[in-house]
């Protein structure tokens, strides 16, 4: 017999009970194990083999060499190593720039080369000096770095010239070795250390071409910056999405044990849509504000054009909010996971900020056509690493932003009124009897 206190309650389910339900589990463990695949391929996949999946990484080759070849000769010293160098390597790894040293500045400048190879003046003198037993120092090629492309393609970039210019300096080599004459009058001694300095002649020295800042996380400070500004839109947006639903009525609020269910405002999608789209360009000043001054301000981040910083993240920030809020009303509950996708799991393996796009699969350098965190990553470097330049990426990373927003607005606007004119209205919340 039931008690006073017990009648008309219903009975509680349990969780190991429910647990014993296959259903229960099925979709949860498909979405949750296609989530896991997803990422480990998409992640591992863009940095596990850089230099097997090298592309074309753009590198700049100086030849100062001016003086005139050596008797026998066609060409200079200076122009047979350039050659030497470009034929050493194969064409699909390595973009060599040929330019002269006003244009390897440029181009360091600007971003458009991770590196450089200089050839010096005089070069063909120095090499005829040490043949003929003139001189006994090695004349220097000189490897330029550009850290502010991120340290591991810079150093990559130093790598693969250090590299060519050793084999050219071993190829010289025996090119000298084999005119020169056996040692003589000076004594075996000065022959043998000549000979040996013949047998690799050519010196290498690594110097920063284009410096960044000492607080710039060895060029890494860009990555991390977009980071921020595409993680404030995105985590923003689906804050901003939540609380609205919960404010008016949509979905529940539960705040540890505190459960809220508010009145429902009758309001349609597209209305919604509005309301959320002008909270977050609203909520983005502010974090985007924030962002900057917890950055520079407080930790000091070296950041030259602070104005134009601030610009460009809020509307980079603002355009991955927009875009969280037209997935989020095109796609319903499963939008967060669709948001997720588009800004962040395909966004950061094609972004080229960590790992250069010339050393990914093909697949990511296709991503990184349009993807989001590739355009903005280029802009808030050229801010950050080139003095704001529109041509080391700046240029287009503001017109990516503009496609960008202008395809959220029309797809979200589209999506809701097509909704509203279908009559799919969203779930009414009913007090249960």
């Amino acid at each position: 017999m039931a008690t006073a206190g017990s009648q008309g309650a219903p009975r509680q389910a349990r969780a190991l009970a429910l647990a014993r339900r296959p259903k229960l589990w099925l979709f949860p463990s498909i979405l949750c194990g296609l989530v896991a695949v997803l990422l480990s391929l998409l992640y591992m996949g863009g940095i596990i083999n850089p230099t097997g999946n090298l592309h074309r990484l753009p590198i700049a080759l100086v030849n100062g060499d001016q003086g005139p070849p050596p008797p026998g000769r066609a060409v200079n010293l200076g122009t047979e190593l350039a050659r030497a160098v470009v034929a050493g390597t194969p064409d699909d790894t390595v973009d060599w720039r040929q330019t002269d040293a006003a244009g390897v500045g440029d181009l360091l400048a600007s971003g458009k080369v991770y590196g450089a190879l200089l050839v010096p003046q005089g070069f063909t003198a120095t090499v005829t000096k040490l043949a003929t037993g003139g001189a006994t120092e090695r004349p220097t090629l000189t490897v330029l770095t550009n850290p502010g492309l991120g340290s591991l393609g810079s150093s990559m970039a130093a790598q693969i010239a250090q590299n060519a210019a050793h084999q050219a300096s071993v190829a010289a080599g025996r090119q000298l070795l084999a005119a020169a004459p056996a040692s003589g009058a000076r004594g075996p001694d000065t022959g043998a250390t000549a000979r040996l300095l013949l047998a690799d002649p050519i010196a290498v020295a690594t110097e920063v071409g284009h410096p960044i800042g000492s607080h710039s996380g060895l060029g890494l400070s860009a990555f991390y910056y977009t980071l921020l500004a595409v993680l404030t839109g995105f985590i923003g947006g689906n804050i901003i999405h939540n609380g609205v639903d919960g404010a008016l009525g949509y979905s529940d609020s539960e705040i540890g044990p505190w459960h809220t269910r508010r009145p429902t405002v009758p309001i349609n999608r597209t209305q919604t849509l509005l309301l959320k789209m002008v909270m977050t360009a609203g909520i983005v000043l502010l974090t985007t504000s924030l962002v900057l001054l917890c950055t520079v301000g407080i930790l000091g981040m070296d950041a030259p054009h602070q104005a134009m910083l601030w610009l460009f993240s809020y509307c980079a920030s603002l355009a991955v909010g927009l875009g969280v809020q037209a997935i989020n009303a095109a796609f319903g509950g499963i939008g967060q996971l669709v948001s997720m996708f588009v800004f962040i799991a395909l966004a950061l393996p094609s972004s080229g900020a960590t790992v250069p796009l010339q050393a990914v699969p093909d697949f990511y350098r296709f991503l990184g056509v349009f993807e989001p965190m590739r355009q903005l990553s280029e802009g808030i470097r050229a801010i950050i690493f080139f003095d704001a330049r529109g041509d080391a990426g700046l240029a287009r990373g503001w017109t990516m932003i503009a496609v960008g927003a202008v395809l959220a607005v029309v797809f979200g606007f589209a999506m809701t009124r097509y909704y509203d004119r279908k009559g799919l209205h969203r779930w009414t919340p009913q007090p249960s009897d």
